[in-house]
C-alpha cells in the first residue's frame, strides 16, 4: 500500500488530496491499483503519521509458515523440538462466520447469464483486447451488478466486487473490477445500442418518436 497524492485548482490555488492505494498481482504479472481509503487534505503532521501508518500495514516481509491446528480442549503439549509443526489451538466456541461472499445470487445471474445466449453473444461483440481483457465478462459483471445490488461502478470497484463471488464463478481477476474498465466498457457498447435501435426503426438515443398531428386532419362530412 502507498499514499497517492491528487492536484486540484480550486479558486486559483492547488489543492493535494491524498488516498491510501494498494497494488495487487493478478495472472500474467499484471499490477492492479485498488483504491482503499481516501483521505482527503492533509496537512504536514497528518501526511506523515499516515505514511507511518501506511508503511507499519503495508509490510509483507513474513513468508508463509506451515502450522498444526487443534482444538482448545485437546491440543498436545507443544514440543519443543524445531522439526515439529507449531501448535495453534483453536477455541471452536468462539468461532464465527463474518463478512460472507455473495454466492447464490451471482450464480443464478451467471446461469440466466448463460441459458438466454447472452455469455456467447456478447463474446463474439466484445473480443479480448490486445491486453487480454475480457470486455465480455466486464459487461456481465456490470449487468449482474445492476441486477444483484445495484449502485455505481465507483461501489461496484470498491466494494461489491470483493464482497461476491463473481472471480470464482467467471474464472477472473480482480482486474475485471477496475475502474477505468467499467467506465470503458460502457463506451463500447453505447455505439452498439444506437445502431441496433437504428436498424429496428426506432429513433436514436435522445431522440422521441414523431406521431402525425391528427388535429389537423379534415373532419369527416
Amino acid at each position: 500500500m502507498f499514499l497517492r497524492c491528487s492536484k486540484r485548482l480550486k479558486d486559483g490555488k492547488e489543492h493535494l488530496y491524498w488516498s491510501v492505494v494498494e497494488n495487487r498481482r493478478c495472472p500474467g504479472d499484471r499490477i492492479v491499483q485498488r483504491h482503499v481509503l481516501y483521505l482527503g487534505e492533509l496537512n504536514g503532521r497528518q501526511e506523515a503519521s499516515w505514511r507511518k501508518t501506511v508503511e507499519l500495514f503495508g509490510q509483507n516481509n513474513d513468508a508463509p509458515q506451515q502450522v498444526a491446528l487443534f482444538p482448545h480442549e485437546h491440543a498436545p503439549v507443544e514440543n519443543a523440538d524445531a522439526n515439529l509443526l507449531p501448535i495453534i489451538r483453536v477455541r471452536l466456541d468462539q468461532m464465527s462466520l463474518r463478512k460472507p461472499r455473495q454466492w447464490g445470487a451471482c450464480w443464478l445471474g451467471c446461469e440466466l447469464w448463460r441459458q438466454i445466449g447472452l455469455d456467447t453473444f456478447w463474446c463474439e461483440l466484445l473480443p479480448p483486447s490486445r491486453e487480454g481483457t475480457r470486455w465480455d465478462l466486464v459487461l456481465q459483471t456490470l449487468a449482474l451488478y445492476r441486477l444483484i445490488d445495484p449502485g455505481s461502478e465507483w461501489r461496484l470497484h470498491r466494494h461489491w466486487f470483493e464482497h461476491s463471488a463473481m472471480t470464482d464463478l467467471l474464472g477472473c481477476d480482480f482486474s475485471i473490477a477496475d475502474q477505468h474498465r467499467l467506465y470503458e466498457c460502457h463506451a463500447k457498447i453505447l455505439p452498439r445500442k444506437n445502431r441496433n435501435a437504428v436498424r429496428k426503426g426506432r429513433p436514436h438515443l435522445g431522440h422521441g418518436p414523431r406521431y402525425p398531428d391528427r388535429r389537423s386532419a379534415p373532419a369527416n362530412a
